[in-house]
């Protein structure tokens, strides 16, 4: 399970985020992505913590939580979502009617 953090300061590193979250148990990972084009993050990031006891502590110790000026948006990371049609043909499914 992985935690997703939101609303973080553009500032925050790895390490501010793993600290903030060590409180609450082992912290295995943390990523936060950053912009392709700007090279700046993005203002959220996801954590991993070694259970999910601890994940639900830090979930709800955390969420709405004040931290660097911002209150925190934290819950349970939903799985990626891929809505591309990945053989890039038009799909007849999609709702769309066509008369002949």
């Amino acid at each position: 399970m992985s935690i997703y953090v939101g609303n973080i300061s553009y500032e925050v590193t790895s390490e501010d985020l793993s600290s903030v979250f060590a409180e609450y148990g082992t912290v295995q990972r943390v990523y936060l992505p950053v912009d392709r084009e700007t090279g700046r993050m993005r203002g959220f990031g996801f954590v991993e913590m070694a259970s999910e006891a601890e994940e639900a502590t830090a979930i709800e110790t955390l969420d709405g939580a004040e931290w660097m000026g911002r209150e925190l948006r934290v819950n349970k990371a939903r799985p990626r979502e891929n809505n591309r049609n990945s053989s890039g043909n038009y799909r007849r499914d999609n709702n769309f009617s066509r008369s002949y």
